[in-house]
C-alpha cells in the first residue's frame, strides 16, 4: 500500500496527522523570532583602542603593528583591515565565512588579551567588537532638557537605562551625548612650580594613595582578623588632603604640601567630544539592542510600558521622546507583505476557478497546511521572520498549489472517464507520482544550492531559501496525501467535461493551439532554430539592463554624514551639522532628526557600524514620513544640492541598503609603502574618478594632510638644565591629555575615573596651556616648558590605512540617481589602467564590485549545482540523455522572458535577480517534466509519435496553464510593490513564466519530434 492509497484509505489516521501538523504550525507561527532583516553570524571582530594624544604614525607602530601580529597568528584569517588616526586605531579581522563565528570571536579575544602587554601602559581603553546584525538598536530615545544641568540629565538618563535593563528580552541599554562624569584634579602648574613640586610626583603619589594593598591577616587567641591598610579614597575631602609633599621638598616654607594647596578636587566631565541634538535640541540618547530570538514586538511592549512609567517621573524640565522605533518598520514590512500575501490568494483562487468551485476548494487546502508545515519547519532551523522569509513564503505561494493542482486535474480527468471517487483518487495520483516527485525535486535543486551561498550575501538571504525549500517539501506532502483524500470524498463523480470557464479554455486550446502545435510539428528545425535566434537576441540586452549587488532600503530612515577639515574641533564640526539639521527640519517630509557631532549615531542598521569618535566627523540619522520607491530618490537628490552649497564640510546623503555592508559603491583600494607616494596616486585616482560623468561625492581619505603643533623640544638644552626628554613629554601629557590615578567608588557600587590634568576651559585644552606648564630638574627645580620648545605647526597624514598587513588608501565615490554603478566602475578602470603605477604600488578594485563579484562567484557555484542537479533528476526520472536535454531545452525560452521583464521594469541583474533566474530554472523544468513524461506514457501505450506528442501538448496544455497562471499570480504583489529587493525577483520569475509557459508549449514539442527517444510499448 502506497503513501496515497494509505493516505485515502485510512483517512482518520490522515485527518488527526493534519490537524496536528496544523496546531504546530499554529504555534510556531505565535513563537517564531520577528524581526526587520535575517540575524546571522558575522566572523568579524573589531579591536578599538584609544590612546588620547597619539598621532597616526604612533597609532600605527605603537598599536595596530601589535595588534596584527597578534590576529594574525590566528587560524582562517581571510583578511585584517586597520585604520590609525589621532588617538584611535580600529584593528578588523573577517574570517573565513564557513567557520564559527562565536569560536572565531573568541580566539580573537584571546590573543588581543595576550597582546594588551604590548601596548602602551597609559592606553585609555581596549575594547573587541563583535559584529552581529543582532546588535543593532530596535529603539533610540531621546532625553530633552534644555534648562537641566548636566548631571541631572545623566543622572536621569542612567535610571531608565537601569529600569529598560530588567525588561525581559533587552540585550544592553547605552547611554551617550553626554562627556561622562569624573572627579577632576585641575592641577594649578603655576603654584605647583612655586612649591618644586614635579607633575609626575603627584601622579605617583596619588596613584599609591588610592591603592588597594591588603595587608594579610592576624590571629588572636580564637579569632581571626583581615588587616585593612589605607584603601580607596572614600570621599574628595580625602582627595583633597593627599600630601603630594613633605617639608624636605617643599620651598615655600617648612610645611606638608596638600593636593588642596596645588589643584581643585571637584565632580566634573571629560573632554567634550560628543554633542548631540534631537530635532535641535540638546539631547542625551538611549538606545536599546535586544537580545538573540526574541520577537521584537514583545521585547518593544515590554520597553514601552516601562518608558511610560518613567515619564511620570520626569521633572517638568525634561521629557522622554521616543524617535526610532524598529518595531514600526517591521510591522509596516510584514502589514505589506500580508497584503500580498491576501492579494496573492485572491489571485491563485480565481486562476483555480476553471477547476470548478470543488476542485478548487480541494486546491486551496494546500495552501494553509504547506504554510503551516513551512512555518513549523522554519521556527524548529532556528529561523526568524523576517521581510526575506516572508517574501519567500509570497514567492512560493503560486509554486505550493502546483502539486496539488496537477493531482486534482488528473484526478478529474479520470473521473470523467468513469472512474469511481477513490479509484480515481488512486489511480490518478498513481500515474503522475513520479512526475511530481520529478517536479518538485528539480525545483528543491533550484533553491537548495542557495542555503551553500558564501560570505554575507548567501547568509543574508538564506531565509528565504529555507521557507521555499520547507514549503515546497510541506506541498509535495501534501500533494500525495491529503489532496487525494480530500478529492475521495468532495469531488464528484460525472461524466461532463468540466464548468463552462474549463470548456471555453479548452475550446481555446483545440482553436488556437492546436494549428499552432502543428505548424511547429511540420517544421519543427525552423521552430528551434526561431527561439535559439530570439534567445541570442535577448542577451544582447545584458548590457543595457546592467548589474548591481544589492538595491538600496526601501524604509523611511537614512543618514547625512558630516567631514569638516581635519583638524577641526568638535564646535566646528557642529556648526556644519546644525546647518544641515536647521535645513531638514524645515522640509515637511521630515518626521524627526537625531543630529551627532564629534562622534557617529548609535548603530540603528544591521550593515551600517557606529563611526568612532573623531572631532571633525558628525552624522544625522533622520526619518521621514513616509518612503515612496519613485519619489524619495528624488527627495535625496534635492537634499544632495542643497548641501553641496556649504562650504566647510563634505556633506553626504546616505540611504541605507540592503545586503552586506560595502565602503561604497565604487571604491579603489591603493597600496604601497609610502604614505606621501599614495598620497599622490590617491589624488590621481580622485581626479579620474571625477572625470568620470555620474560620480558624486568622491572621497579621498588622503586629499589633505592635517597640522599638527611639533613642540620640537630642544633636547641639548634640556640635557644641560637637566631635564630627562621623557620627563618633558610625561609632564606634556598629563597636563593636556590627563591621566587617570585609579576609581572613585560611590556607596552604591558606581566606580568614576579620578583624572589630573591642568584646567579645562569651556570644556576643552586650549594652546595657551603651554604657558602654564613647568617641567623640573633632577636638582628639584622649576623650568617653564616654554625656554625648552620652538613650537612649529607641521603637516602629518590625517589617518593611516591598512589592508591585508600594507599601508593603503581606498578612494571611494557614489553614483549619482540614473547611472548604472557596474558601467560606471568600468569606465574609470578603464581611465586607470592608463596610468602608470611606480614600482611596488598596485590598485584592487572594491566597493560593490569587489563584494559583486565575490557573492556572484557564489551564485555561479549554486547555479551549476543547481543545473546539475536537477539533470541528474531528469536522468534518474527519464533514464537517457535525450529525454533530459528535450525537458531541459526550456531553460533559454525562461531566461528570454526574465531578460525583457528585467528590461522594461528598469530593474538591473541584481544579486536578488540572479536567484530569481536560478530559481525560473526549477520551476520552467516542472512544466517541462508534465509534457514529456506524458508523451512518454502515451507512446509506451502504443500511440504513434506524431499523435503522442499532439495529444500530450493538447492535454497537459490545461495543468501547465494553470500553474503558471497560479505562480504568476501569487508573484504579482510582489513585482508591483515596487520593493527594490525583491520587485526585481519577481519579475523574472513572472516574465520567464509567461514565455516558457508559450514559448515551450511550441519548442519543446518541437525538440521532442526532433530528439525522441526510443520507447518500448508496455504490456
Amino acid at each position: 500500500m502506497g503513501i496515497t492509497e494509505f493516505a485515502v484509505k485510512r483517512f482518520q489516521f490522515t485527518l488527526v496527522m493534519f490537524l496536528l501538523l496544523i496546531a504546530i504550525g499554529w504555534s510556531a507561527l505565535q513563537n517564531i523570532p520577528r524581526a526587520e532583516d535575517p540575524i546571522f553570524p558575522i566572523p568579524v571582530v573589531t579591536t578599538v583602542v584609544v590612546y588620547p594624544g597619539a598621532d597616526p604614525e604612533d597609532m600605527e607602530r605603537l598599536i595596530v603593528d601589535p595588534l596584527e601580529d597578534a590576529l594574525n597568528e590566528t587560524s582562517d584569517v581571510k583578511e585584517i583591515r586597520s585604520t590609525a588616526s589621532d588617538g584611535l586605531a580600529i584593528v578588523s579581522v573577517e574570517y573565513d565565512w564557513s567557520k564559527d563565528a562565536d569560536k572565531k570571536y573568541d580566539e580573537a579575544f584571546r590573543e588581543i588579551n595576550a597582546a594588551r602587554a604590548k601596548l602602551p601602559a597609559n592606553v585609555a581603553s581596549v575594547t573587541v567588537q563583535k559584529a552581529s546584525p543582532g546588535l543593532v538598536n530596535i529603539v533610540q530615545m531621546a532625553l530633552i532638557g534644555p534648562s537641566s544641568s548636566p548631571r541631572a540629565l545623566r543622572n536621569t538618563a542612567e535610571d531608565l537605562q537601569d529600569r529598560l535593563e530588567q525588561v525581559f528580552g533587552v540585550r544592553t541599554v547605552e547611554v551617550t551625548g553626554l562627556p561622562a562624569a569624573e572627579i577632576t584634579v585641575a592641577i594649578d602648574l603655576a603654584k605647583l612650580a612655586k612649591f618644586g613640586i614635579p607633575l609626575t610626583q603627584v601622579v605617583d603619589t596619588m596613584k599609591g594613595e588610592n591603592a588597594v594593598v591588603p595587608g594579610g591577616t592576624v590571629e588572636n587567641g580564637e579569632r581571626r582578623f583581615n588587616v585593612r591598610t589605607s584603601g580607596n579614597y572614600s570621599s574628595l575631602e580625602e582627595i583633597a588632603d593627599t600630601v603630594v609633599a613633605g617639608s624636605a621638598s617643599a620651598k615655600a616654607g617648612n610645611k606638608i604640601v596638600r593636593l588642596k594647596d596645588v589643584a581643585t578636587v571637584a565632580w566634573d566631565y571629560e573632554e567634550v567630544r560628543h554633542v548631540t541634538r534631537f530635532n535641535g535640541k540638546r539631547a542625551i540618547f538611549i538606545s536599546v539592542t535586544q537580545k538573540d530570538d526574541m520577537n521584537i514586538f514583545k521585547v518593544r511592549d515590554g520597553i514601552m510600558r516601562e518608558v511610560e512609567s518613567f515619564r511620570e517621573t520626569l521633572t517638568p524640565d525634561m521629557r522622554l521622546e521616543v524617535g526610532f522605533d524598529q518595531s514600526r518598520n517591521v510591522k509596516k514590512r510584514l502589514s505589506a507583505l500580508a497584503g500580498d500575501f491576501t492579494i496573492a490568494i485572491c489571485l491563485v483562487m480565481i486562476t483555480l476557478l476553471p477547476l470548478g468551485f470543488r476542485a478548487a476548494s480541494v486546491v486551496m487546502v494546500s495552501i494553509p497546511l504547506s504554510m503551516a508545515i513551512g512555518i513549523a519547519l522554519l521556527y524548529f532551523a532556528g529561523f526568524s521572520l523576517n521581510q526575506l522569509s516572508i517574501a519567500g513564503f509570497v514567492l512560493v505561494l503560486g509554486l505550493l498549489v502546483d502539486d496539488s493542482i496537477v493531482v486534482t486535474e488528473n484526478i478529474e480527468r479520470f473521473l470523467r472517464q468513469g472512474y469511481s471517487r477513490v479509484d480515481a483518487a488512486v489511480a490518478a495520483t498513481k500515474q503522475i507520482y513520479f512526475a511530481v516527485l520529478g517536479c518538485t525535486a528539480t525545483l528543491l535543486f533550484a533553491f537548495l544550492p542557495l542555503f551553500m551561498l558564501p560570505e554575507g550575501a548567501g547568509k543574508f538571504i538564506r531565509s528565504m531559501a529555507a521557507s521555499i525549500t520547507f514549503t515546497i517539501i510541506a506541498s509535495l506532502i501534501v500533494a500525495l496525501t491529503m489532496i487525494p483524500f480530500l478529492a475521495s470524498r468532495v469531488l464528484k463523480e460525472h461524466e461532463t467535461q468540466g464548468n463552462r470557464l474549463l470548456k471555453a479554455i479548452m475550446s481555446g486550446i483545440q482553436r488556437f493551439y492546436r494549428p499552432l502545435l502543428h505548424g511547429a510539428l511540420t517544421y519543427p528545425r525552423t521552430t528551434v532554430s526561431i527561439a535559439g535566434v530570439i534567445f541570442i537576441a535577448v542577451l544582447g540586452l545584458v548590457p543595457l539592463i546592467g548589474f548591481s549587488l544589492f538595491p538600496e532600503a526601501d524604509v523611511p530612515q537614512f543618514r547625512v554624514t558630516v567631514e569638516t577639515a581635519e583638524g577641526s574641533t568638535v564646535a566646528q564640526t557642529d556648526k556644519a551639522v546644525r546647518y544641515v539639521e536647521q535645513r531638514l527640519l524645515a522640509r515637511p517630509e521630515i518626521k524627526y532628526v537625531f543630529s551627532n557631532a564629534g562622534r557617529g549615531n548609535p548603530r540603528i542598521y544591521y550593515n551600517v557600524f557606529g563611526r568612532e569618535t573623531k572631532a571633525n566627523t558628525g552624522e544625522l540619522y533622520i526619518e521621514a514620513k513616509s518612503f515612496n520607491p519613485r519619489t524619495t530618490p528624488k527627495f535625496y537628490d534635492e537634499l544632495r544640492r542643497e548641501f553641496a552649497d556649504y562650504p566647510d564640510a563634505k556633506i553626504i546623503v546616505k540611504p541605507f541598503e540592503a545586503g552586506p555592508p560595502i565602503a561604497a559603491p565604487i571604491a579603489i583600494r591603493l597600496l604601497g609603502p609610502n604614505l606621501d607616494v599614495l598620497s599622490q596616486l590617491a589624488n590621481r585616482t580622485e581626479d579620474v574618478i571625477k572625470s568620470v560623468q555620474g560620480t558624486r561625492d568622491v572621497s579621498n581619505p588622503l586629499r589633505l594632510n592635517r597640522t599638527d603643533l611639533d613642540l620640537n623640544i630642544d633636547t641639548t638644552k634640556a640635557s644641560l638644565y637637566g631635564v630627562p626628554t621623557i620627563n618633558i613629554d610625561r609632564t606634556v601629557r598629563l597636563a593636556i591629555a590627563g591621566e587617570s590615578i585609579g576609581n572613585f567608588r560611590e556607596s552604591d557600587g558606581d566606580e568614576f575615573p579620578i583624572v589630573l590634568r591642568a584646567p579645562l576651559r569651556d570644556g576643552h585644552q586650549h594652546l595657551d596651556v603651554f604657558d602654564q606648564i613647568y617641567v623640573n630638574t633632577l636638582q628639584g627645580d622649576a623650568l617653564p616648558l616654554n625656554q625648552l620648545i620652538n613650537p612649529q605647526l607641521k603637516t602629518a597624514p590625517n589617518s593611516i590605512s591598512r589592508f591585508k598587513r600594507q599601508r593603503s588608501v581606498t578612494v571611494t565615490a557614489q553614483v549619482a540617481s540614473g547611472y548604472n554603478t557596474e558601467k560606471l566602475t568600468g569606465e574609470v578602470l578603464s581611465l586607470l589602467a592608463k596610468e602608470k603605477l611606480p614600482t611596488g604600488y598596485r590598485y584592487l578594485i572594491a566597493g560593490e564590485r569587489e563584494a559583486r563579484e565575490s557573492s556572484f562567484a557564489g551564485l555561479g557555484t549554486a547555479a551549476l549545482i543547481a543545473v546539475f542537479g536537477i539533470l541528474a533528476v531528469l536522468i534518474l526520472e527519464f533514464g537517457d540523455f535525450r529525454s533530459t536535454i528535450i525537458v531541459a531545452g526550456v531553460i533559454p525560452l525562461g531566461i528570454i522572458g526574465g531578460m525583457l521583464a528585467l528590461f522594461f521594469s528598469g530593474y538591473s541583474i541584481s544579486f536578488m535577480g540572479a536567484i530569481g533566474f536560478i530559481a525560473l530554472i526549477g520551476i520552467e523544468i516542472k512544466n517541462s517534466i508534465l509534457l514529456v513524461d506524458f508523451t512518454h506514457q502515451l507512446r509506451e501505450q502504443g500511440v504513434e509519435l506524431l499523435d503522442a506528442i499532439q495529444q500530450a501538448g493538447e492535454i497537459r496544455f490545461f495543468p501547465i496553464l494553470l500553474t503558471s497562471l497560479t505562480a504568476i499570480g501569487g508573484l504579482l504583489p510582489l513585482a508591483v510593490q515596487g520593493s527594490p529587493l525583491y520587485s526585481g525577483l519577481a519579475w523574472v520569475i513572472i516574465g520567464g513564466l509567461l514565455s516558457s509557459t508559450f514559448l515551450a508549449r511550441l519548442v519543446t514539442p518541437a525538440m521532442y519530434l526532433l530528439l525522441a527517444p526510443k520507447m518500448q510499448k508496455a504490456n
